[in-house]
């Protein structure tokens, strides 16, 4: 018997989404200040997963329960901010008696088109990574972040005039400006769990060369690495260049090369053969990278060998 596939349900607008969650209709068709606590934790089997087409930013306390991103869960713990960009698949199942406090602002595209943030937002990484690395805020961030919600709420709540926008649009800035150096402070508050994530890359990149995982499946890919390590690729890069200045397409050709230069000196394989056994589908790409690394062809440092 076939297993059941649940296609997520698309939520269009912000109108629509205030409606599947029984509360009054948004001040503005673009934007949204809404009270989790006004959410009642009810969920039709038609909505566990869905697609919003806008942003969202949610600073949660009392949640139960699980919601997924992609293949992984949130680290939900008291206090944490999470971010979603449109397009991205949600699933949650939520204990029946959950009592979630916080705020969540509702960002359509559409709102921020005439604006420079419009481009900017795109730039901030939190909106692309994994759920697996919700923000976490001390409690001076804490305070300083809800603050800044409140003064978008203020601004939501009052009468509409020509500068209404402008203000409220400056304000999500603001609050998402902060939002990125707390996420870059989390790169170091919690540079433990990074350096394990360090050593478990270092691991598997001399396991897939190790292996014949190189022959199967040639080259080893940014996303191939991230999957594997269940974070998302511009988690791992950003936590990468926070420890070692190095983006992880930049591991991964240090460990191309290392092996490389393992193979030119301790066999007689040559050059083109050295590519292959590299996962090269062409030598030229192997000579190209391979000098680009250490200003040397294959056969110039194989040669100051001998």
């Amino acid at each position: 018997m076939k297993k059941e596939v649940h296609t997520p349900y698309t939520i269009h607008s912000i109108s629509e989404m205030h409606s599947l969650l029984k509360i009054p209709k948004p001040e503005h068709p673009l934007v949204s200040f809404v009270d989790l606590s006004q959410i009642t934790c009810h969920f039709d089997d038609n909505l566990k997963s869905v697609v919003y087409s806008f942003y969202t930013v949610c600073i949660k306390k009392g949640f139960t329960g699980k919601m997924k991103y992609g293949q992984n869960f949130y680290d939900f713990d008291e206090g944490v901010m999470t971010f979603m960009s449109p397009g991205q698949v949600i699933s949650t199942e939520v204990s029946v008696d959950s009592a979630v406090y916080g705020a969540m602002l509702v960002i359509h595209p559409d709102f921020i088109q005439n604006y420079a943030l419009a481009k900017k937002i795109k730039e901030y990484g939190y909106f692309s990574y994994d759920v697996s690395e919700a923000l976490h805020l001390s409690e001076k961030e804490q305070t300083m972040i809800t603050g800044i919600m409140k003064n978008i709420e203020q601004e939501y709540c009052s009468s509409i005039d020509a500068f209404s926008q402008d203000v409220m649009v400056s304000h999500i800035e603001l609050l998402l400006n902060y939002c990125n150096r707390f996420y870059n402070r989390q790169f170091i508050t919690r540079k433990s769990a990074n350096n394990t994530l360090l050593s478990q890359l270092e691991n598997l990149l001399s396991d897939y060369f190790e292996s014949d995982k190189v022959q199967r499946l040639g080259l080893p890919t940014v996303s191939y690495i991230s999957d594997e390590l269940h974070v998302s690729p511009n988690y791992l890069s950003d936590m990468l260049r926070s420890l070692t200045g190095q983006s992880t397409q930049h591991h991964i050709h240090d460990k191309i090369i290392a092996k490389a230069k393992e193979l030119l000196t301790t066999t007689s394989l040559s050059v083109s053969e050295t590519a292959f056994q590299l996962g090269f589908e062409y030598p030229q790409s192997f000579n190209k990278l391979f000098k680009s690394k250490t200003n040397l062809s294959p056969l110039e440092f194989r040669s100051s060998f001998n």
